[in-house]
Protein backbone atom coordinates (compact mmCIF):
# COMPACT_ATOMS: atom_id res chain seq x y z
CA UNK A 1 0.00 0.00 0.00
CA UNK A 2 1.46 3.32 -1.09
CA UNK A 3 1.93 6.00 1.56
CA UNK A 4 0.39 9.21 0.25
CA UNK A 5 0.74 12.89 1.04
CA UNK A 6 -2.27 14.91 -0.14
CA UNK A 7 -1.94 18.55 -1.17
CA UNK A 8 -4.90 20.88 -1.67
CA UNK A 9 -4.11 24.40 -2.88
CA UNK A 10 -6.56 27.13 -1.87
CA UNK A 11 -6.57 30.19 -4.14
CA UNK A 12 -8.99 32.14 -1.91
CA UNK A 13 -11.85 31.85 -4.39
CA UNK A 14 -15.44 32.08 -3.18
CA UNK A 15 -16.25 28.39 -3.73
CA UNK A 16 -19.09 26.22 -2.43
CA UNK A 17 -16.51 23.70 -1.19
CA UNK A 18 -13.90 24.86 1.31
CA UNK A 19 -10.29 23.71 1.00
CA UNK A 20 -10.79 21.43 4.01
CA UNK A 21 -13.86 19.82 2.44
CA UNK A 22 -12.07 19.31 -0.86
CA UNK A 23 -9.14 17.78 1.02
CA UNK A 24 -11.47 15.32 2.79
CA UNK A 25 -12.96 14.22 -0.53
CA UNK A 26 -9.48 13.81 -2.02
CA UNK A 27 -8.64 11.56 0.93
CA UNK A 28 -11.71 9.41 0.15
CA UNK A 29 -10.60 9.15 -3.48
CA UNK A 30 -7.04 8.22 -2.46
CA UNK A 31 -8.28 5.48 -0.14
CA UNK A 32 -10.58 4.19 -2.89
CA UNK A 33 -7.48 3.90 -5.09
CA UNK A 34 -5.76 1.83 -2.42
CA UNK A 35 -3.46 4.46 -0.92
CA UNK A 36 -2.74 4.93 2.77
CA UNK A 37 -3.22 8.62 3.52
CA UNK A 38 -0.39 9.66 5.84
CA UNK A 39 -0.80 13.42 5.81
CA UNK A 40 -2.96 16.16 4.31
CA UNK A 41 -1.53 19.59 3.54
CA UNK A 42 -3.45 22.73 2.56
CA UNK A 43 -1.41 25.42 0.78
CA UNK A 44 -2.92 28.89 0.46
CA UNK A 45 -1.86 31.05 -2.47
CA UNK A 46 -3.24 33.93 -4.53
CA UNK A 47 -2.36 32.31 -7.85
CA UNK A 48 -0.41 29.31 -9.19
CA UNK A 49 3.11 29.61 -10.57
CA UNK A 50 3.76 28.38 -14.10
CA UNK A 51 6.87 26.44 -13.11
CA UNK A 52 5.78 24.33 -10.15
CA UNK A 53 2.24 25.49 -9.27
CA UNK A 54 2.88 26.17 -5.56
CA UNK A 55 6.26 27.91 -5.62
CA UNK A 56 9.73 26.51 -5.03
CA UNK A 57 9.77 27.10 -1.27
CA UNK A 58 6.53 25.20 -0.61
CA UNK A 59 7.59 22.39 -2.94
CA UNK A 60 10.87 21.97 -1.04
CA UNK A 61 8.90 21.95 2.23
CA UNK A 62 6.75 19.12 0.85
CA UNK A 63 9.96 17.32 -0.07
CA UNK A 64 11.14 17.49 3.56
CA UNK A 65 7.76 16.23 4.81
CA UNK A 66 7.82 13.40 2.27
CA UNK A 67 11.28 12.28 3.37
CA UNK A 68 10.37 12.49 7.06
CA UNK A 69 7.07 10.61 6.65
CA UNK A 70 8.50 8.06 4.17
CA UNK A 71 5.97 9.14 1.52
CA UNK A 72 5.75 7.17 -1.74
CA UNK A 73 3.30 9.38 -3.61
CA UNK A 74 2.20 13.03 -3.52
CA UNK A 75 -1.34 13.69 -4.80
CA UNK A 76 -2.39 17.22 -5.74
CA UNK A 77 -6.07 18.19 -5.60
CA UNK A 78 -5.58 20.44 -8.62
CA UNK A 79 -4.81 19.71 -12.26
CA UNK A 80 -1.12 20.08 -13.08
CA UNK A 81 0.55 20.67 -16.43
CA UNK A 82 3.24 18.24 -17.55
CA UNK A 83 5.95 20.81 -16.80
CA UNK A 84 4.59 21.57 -13.33
CA UNK A 85 4.35 17.88 -12.54
CA UNK A 86 7.95 17.18 -13.59
CA UNK A 87 9.30 20.21 -11.73
CA UNK A 88 7.44 19.21 -8.58
CA UNK A 89 8.88 15.70 -8.78
CA UNK A 90 12.39 17.15 -9.12
CA UNK A 91 11.87 19.35 -6.04
CA UNK A 92 9.91 16.93 -3.85
CA UNK A 93 11.90 13.88 -5.02
CA UNK A 94 8.78 11.72 -4.98
CA UNK A 95 6.25 10.65 -7.60
CA UNK A 96 3.56 13.32 -8.11
CA UNK A 97 0.09 12.91 -9.64
CA UNK A 98 -2.93 15.20 -9.81
CA UNK A 99 -6.61 14.65 -9.03
CA UNK A 100 -7.53 13.71 -12.60
CA UNK A 101 -4.84 11.01 -12.69
CA UNK A 102 -6.13 9.66 -9.38
CA UNK A 103 -9.69 9.44 -10.68
CA UNK A 104 -8.52 7.82 -13.91
CA UNK A 105 -6.62 5.26 -11.83
CA UNK A 106 -9.77 4.39 -9.86
CA UNK A 107 -11.74 4.05 -13.09
CA UNK A 108 -9.04 1.78 -14.54
CA UNK A 109 -9.33 -0.49 -11.49
CA UNK A 110 -13.14 -0.57 -11.63
CA UNK A 111 -13.57 -1.16 -15.40
CA UNK A 112 -14.43 -4.82 -16.03
CA UNK A 113 -16.34 -4.84 -19.31
CA UNK A 114 -14.73 -4.24 -22.69
CA UNK A 115 -16.72 -1.02 -23.04
CA UNK A 116 -15.52 0.26 -19.67
CA UNK A 117 -11.89 -0.53 -20.48
CA UNK A 118 -12.09 1.20 -23.87
CA UNK A 119 -13.63 4.31 -22.30
CA UNK A 120 -11.01 4.46 -19.54
CA UNK A 121 -8.10 4.05 -21.95
CA UNK A 122 -9.51 6.78 -24.18
CA UNK A 123 -9.86 9.12 -21.19
CA UNK A 124 -6.27 8.37 -20.15
CA UNK A 125 -4.87 9.06 -23.62
CA UNK A 126 -6.89 12.29 -23.97
CA UNK A 127 -5.41 13.37 -20.62
CA UNK A 128 -1.86 12.43 -21.63
CA UNK A 129 -1.83 13.92 -25.14
CA UNK A 130 -1.16 17.57 -24.14
CA UNK A 131 1.49 16.35 -21.68
CA UNK A 132 3.70 14.78 -24.35
CA UNK A 133 5.41 18.05 -25.34
CA UNK A 134 9.14 17.80 -24.73
CA UNK A 135 9.97 15.58 -21.77
CA UNK A 136 6.84 16.55 -19.80
CA UNK A 137 5.60 13.63 -17.77
CA UNK A 138 8.13 10.81 -17.63
CA UNK A 139 6.21 8.09 -19.46
CA UNK A 140 8.72 5.41 -18.57
CA UNK A 141 7.50 5.41 -15.00
CA UNK A 142 3.99 4.29 -16.00
CA UNK A 143 3.22 0.70 -15.17
CA UNK A 144 3.32 0.44 -11.38
CA UNK A 145 1.50 2.27 -8.60
CA UNK A 146 -1.47 4.59 -8.22
CA UNK A 147 -1.97 6.87 -11.20
CA UNK A 148 -0.11 4.56 -13.56
CA UNK A 149 -2.66 1.91 -14.51
CA UNK A 150 -4.06 1.68 -17.99
CA UNK A 151 -2.38 1.90 -21.37
CA UNK A 152 0.98 0.79 -19.95
CA UNK A 153 4.59 1.62 -20.67
CA UNK A 154 4.85 0.05 -24.12
CA UNK A 155 1.87 1.93 -25.56
CA UNK A 156 2.85 5.24 -24.01
CA UNK A 157 6.46 5.24 -25.20
CA UNK A 158 5.37 6.03 -28.75
CA UNK A 159 5.14 9.23 -30.68
CA UNK A 160 2.22 11.61 -30.84
CA UNK A 161 1.09 10.33 -34.26
CA UNK A 162 0.61 6.76 -33.00
CA UNK A 163 -1.21 7.97 -29.90
CA UNK A 164 -3.58 9.94 -32.14
CA UNK A 165 -4.12 6.77 -34.17
CA UNK A 166 -4.89 4.84 -30.99
CA UNK A 167 -7.38 7.51 -29.87
CA UNK A 168 -9.05 7.38 -33.31
CA UNK A 169 -9.33 3.57 -33.05
CA UNK A 170 -10.85 3.77 -29.56
CA UNK A 171 -13.33 6.41 -30.71
CA UNK A 172 -14.35 4.13 -33.59
CA UNK A 173 -14.87 1.27 -31.11
CA UNK A 174 -17.01 3.51 -28.93
CA UNK A 175 -19.03 4.55 -31.96
CA UNK A 176 -19.76 0.87 -32.57
CA UNK A 177 -20.79 0.48 -28.94
CA UNK A 178 -22.99 3.54 -29.30
CA UNK A 179 -24.79 1.93 -32.26
CA UNK A 180 -25.32 -1.32 -30.33
CA UNK A 181 -26.71 0.59 -27.36
CA UNK A 182 -29.05 2.50 -29.67
CA UNK A 183 -30.32 -0.79 -31.11
CA UNK A 184 -30.97 -2.06 -27.57
CA UNK A 185 -32.84 1.14 -26.71
CA UNK A 186 -35.01 0.83 -29.85
CA UNK A 187 -35.81 -2.75 -28.87
CA UNK A 188 -36.88 -1.60 -25.41
CA UNK A 189 -39.09 1.09 -26.90
CA UNK A 190 -40.62 -1.44 -29.30
CA UNK A 191 -41.66 -3.57 -26.34
CA UNK A 192 -42.85 -0.44 -24.49
CA UNK A 193 -40.48 -1.05 -21.59
CA UNK A 194 -39.85 2.24 -19.73
CA UNK A 195 -36.34 2.88 -18.44
CA UNK A 196 -35.36 4.65 -15.21
CA UNK A 197 -31.72 5.69 -14.82
CA UNK A 198 -30.47 5.82 -11.23
CA UNK A 199 -28.14 8.81 -10.96
CA UNK A 200 -26.36 10.62 -8.17
CA UNK A 201 -23.08 11.59 -6.62
CA UNK A 202 -20.60 8.79 -6.13
CA UNK A 203 -21.13 6.63 -3.02
CA UNK A 204 -24.71 7.77 -2.28
CA UNK A 205 -26.14 4.22 -2.43
CA UNK A 206 -27.30 3.84 -6.04
CA UNK A 207 -26.20 0.20 -6.34
CA UNK A 208 -27.68 -0.64 -2.94
CA UNK A 209 -30.99 0.82 -4.10
CA UNK A 210 -30.87 -1.20 -7.33
CA UNK A 211 -30.14 -4.39 -5.37
CA UNK A 212 -32.90 -3.76 -2.82
CA UNK A 213 -35.51 -2.95 -5.46
CA UNK A 214 -34.74 -5.75 -7.92
CA UNK A 215 -33.12 -8.44 -5.81
CA UNK A 216 -29.94 -8.24 -7.89
CA UNK A 217 -26.40 -8.61 -6.61
CA UNK A 218 -24.46 -5.66 -7.99
CA UNK A 219 -21.20 -5.28 -6.04
CA UNK A 220 -21.61 -2.73 -3.24
CA UNK A 221 -18.67 -1.19 -1.40
CA UNK A 222 -18.31 1.88 0.78
CA UNK A 223 -15.91 3.39 -1.75
CA UNK A 224 -16.10 6.11 -4.34
CA UNK A 225 -16.84 4.83 -7.86
CA UNK A 226 -17.44 1.27 -6.64
CA UNK A 227 -19.66 0.79 -9.71
CA UNK A 228 -18.35 1.88 -13.10
CA UNK A 229 -20.02 -0.23 -15.76
CA UNK A 230 -23.78 0.43 -16.13
CA UNK A 231 -26.06 -2.35 -14.89
CA UNK A 232 -29.61 -2.95 -16.18
CA UNK A 233 -32.20 -4.88 -14.15
CA UNK A 234 -35.89 -5.65 -14.74
CA UNK A 235 -38.54 -4.74 -12.18
CA UNK A 236 -42.19 -5.78 -12.16
CA UNK A 237 -44.59 -3.09 -10.97
CA UNK A 238 -47.68 -3.90 -8.87
CA UNK A 239 -49.87 -3.49 -11.99
CA UNK A 240 -47.90 -6.23 -13.77
CA UNK A 241 -45.91 -4.00 -16.12
CA UNK A 242 -42.15 -4.33 -16.34
CA UNK A 243 -39.66 -1.48 -16.26
CA UNK A 244 -35.87 -1.34 -16.43
CA UNK A 245 -33.68 0.25 -13.77
CA UNK A 246 -30.22 1.31 -15.00
CA UNK A 247 -27.48 1.87 -12.42
CA UNK A 248 -25.01 4.46 -13.75
CA UNK A 249 -21.54 5.68 -12.85
CA UNK A 250 -21.48 8.13 -9.94
CA UNK A 251 -20.87 11.82 -10.56
CA UNK A 252 -18.33 14.00 -8.77
CA UNK A 253 -17.66 17.66 -8.09
CA UNK A 254 -15.56 18.99 -10.98
CA UNK A 255 -15.69 15.65 -12.80
CA UNK A 256 -12.74 15.71 -15.25
CA UNK A 257 -13.73 16.72 -18.79
CA UNK A 258 -11.81 13.76 -20.22
CA UNK A 259 -14.08 11.34 -18.37
CA UNK A 260 -17.28 13.03 -19.51
CA UNK A 261 -16.06 12.95 -23.12
CA UNK A 262 -14.90 9.33 -22.98
CA UNK A 263 -17.98 8.06 -21.12
CA UNK A 264 -20.57 9.68 -23.38
CA UNK A 265 -21.58 6.25 -24.70
CA UNK A 266 -22.41 5.11 -21.17
CA UNK A 267 -23.93 8.44 -20.14
CA UNK A 268 -26.32 8.20 -23.08
CA UNK A 269 -28.28 5.80 -20.88
CA UNK A 270 -29.02 8.87 -18.77
CA UNK A 271 -29.91 11.14 -21.67
CA UNK A 272 -32.22 8.54 -23.24
CA UNK A 273 -33.95 7.31 -20.04
CA UNK A 274 -37.67 7.99 -19.62
CA UNK A 275 -37.02 9.15 -16.07
CA UNK A 276 -34.06 9.93 -13.79
CA UNK A 277 -34.07 8.69 -10.21
CA UNK A 278 -31.75 11.13 -8.45
CA UNK A 279 -30.34 9.59 -5.25
CA UNK A 280 -28.96 11.96 -2.59
CA UNK A 281 -27.13 10.94 0.59
CA UNK A 282 -29.21 12.93 3.09
CA UNK A 283 -26.71 12.15 5.87
CA UNK A 284 -23.82 13.83 4.03
CA UNK A 285 -23.01 17.40 5.18
CA UNK A 286 -22.49 18.49 1.54
CA UNK A 287 -25.69 16.89 0.21
CA UNK A 288 -26.89 20.13 -1.43
CA UNK A 289 -23.52 20.80 -3.07
CA UNK A 290 -23.30 17.19 -4.26
CA UNK A 291 -26.73 17.58 -5.86
CA UNK A 292 -25.55 20.77 -7.57
CA UNK A 293 -22.53 18.88 -8.94
CA UNK A 294 -24.85 16.19 -10.37
CA UNK A 295 -26.98 18.75 -12.19
CA UNK A 296 -23.86 20.43 -13.54
CA UNK A 297 -22.86 17.14 -15.20
CA UNK A 298 -26.43 16.65 -16.45
CA UNK A 299 -26.12 20.03 -18.13
CA UNK A 300 -22.83 19.00 -19.74
CA UNK A 301 -24.42 15.89 -21.27
CA UNK A 302 -27.66 17.69 -22.25
CA UNK A 303 -29.83 15.66 -19.87
CA UNK A 304 -31.31 18.44 -17.71
CA UNK A 305 -34.64 18.23 -19.50
CA UNK A 306 -35.30 14.62 -18.41
CA UNK A 307 -38.00 14.14 -15.74
CA UNK A 308 -36.35 13.73 -12.32
CA UNK A 309 -37.62 12.05 -9.15
CA UNK A 310 -35.41 12.90 -6.16
CA UNK A 311 -34.96 10.49 -3.25
CA UNK A 312 -33.10 11.23 -0.03
CA UNK A 313 -31.28 8.03 0.83
CA UNK A 314 -29.60 6.86 4.07
CA UNK A 315 -32.26 8.22 6.43
CA UNK A 316 -31.13 5.45 8.79
CA UNK A 317 -27.85 7.35 9.24
CA UNK A 318 -29.43 10.70 10.17
CA UNK A 319 -29.40 11.50 13.90
CA UNK A 320 -29.96 15.27 13.71
CA UNK A 321 -33.59 16.14 14.61
CA UNK A 322 -35.50 17.84 11.81
CA UNK A 323 -32.81 17.35 9.17
CA UNK A 324 -34.85 15.00 6.99
CA UNK A 325 -37.87 17.34 7.03
CA UNK A 326 -35.67 20.34 6.15
CA UNK A 327 -33.98 18.47 3.34
CA UNK A 328 -37.29 17.25 1.93
CA UNK A 329 -38.43 20.86 1.80
CA UNK A 330 -35.12 22.02 0.25
CA UNK A 331 -35.49 19.46 -2.54
CA UNK A 332 -39.12 20.25 -3.30
CA UNK A 333 -40.85 17.43 -1.45
CA UNK A 334 -38.33 14.69 -2.23
CA UNK A 335 -38.95 11.17 -0.95
CA UNK A 336 -37.05 9.93 2.10
CA UNK A 337 -35.84 6.33 1.91
CA UNK A 338 -33.31 3.87 3.29
CA UNK A 339 -32.10 1.63 0.47
CA UNK A 340 -30.33 -0.73 2.83
CA UNK A 341 -33.38 -1.14 5.11
CA UNK A 342 -35.93 -0.91 2.26
CA UNK A 343 -37.81 1.92 3.98
CA UNK A 344 -39.99 4.25 1.89
CA UNK A 345 -40.15 1.89 -1.09
CA UNK A 346 -43.95 1.86 -1.18
CA UNK A 347 -44.16 5.59 -1.78
CA UNK A 348 -41.29 5.40 -4.28
CA UNK A 349 -43.10 2.80 -6.40
CA UNK A 350 -46.32 4.83 -6.16
CA UNK A 351 -44.51 7.91 -7.49
CA UNK A 352 -43.07 5.90 -10.38
CA UNK A 353 -46.55 4.56 -11.23
CA UNK A 354 -47.96 8.10 -11.22
CA UNK A 355 -45.19 9.27 -13.55
CA UNK A 356 -45.73 6.39 -15.97
CA UNK A 357 -49.48 7.06 -16.10
CA UNK A 358 -48.90 10.77 -16.80
CA UNK A 359 -46.22 9.98 -19.38
CA UNK A 360 -48.53 7.54 -21.16
CA UNK A 361 -51.32 10.12 -21.15
CA UNK A 362 -49.00 12.76 -22.68
CA UNK A 363 -47.81 10.40 -25.40
CA UNK A 364 -51.24 8.97 -26.28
Amino acid sequence: MERALLVTVDFHKNEAWSAEERSRELAELARSAGAKVIREEIARRHEPTSACFIGTGKAEELGSISAEEKIDLVIFNNDLSGTQQKNLEDLIRKRVIDRTQLILDIFAKRAHTNEGKVQVELAQLLYLMPRLTGKGVEMSRLGGGIGTRGPGEQKLEIDRRRIRARIFKLERELEGLHKRREMMRRKRRRFSMPTIAIIGYTNVGKSTLLNSLTGSDVAVKDKMFATLDPTVRRFRLPDGREILFIDTVGFLNELPHHLIEAFKATLEEVTEADMLLHVIDVSHPKAVEQSDAVFKVLGQISAKSRPVLTVLNKIDKVAEPGRIARMKESFGGALAISAIKKEGFGELIDRILVFLKEDRRENS
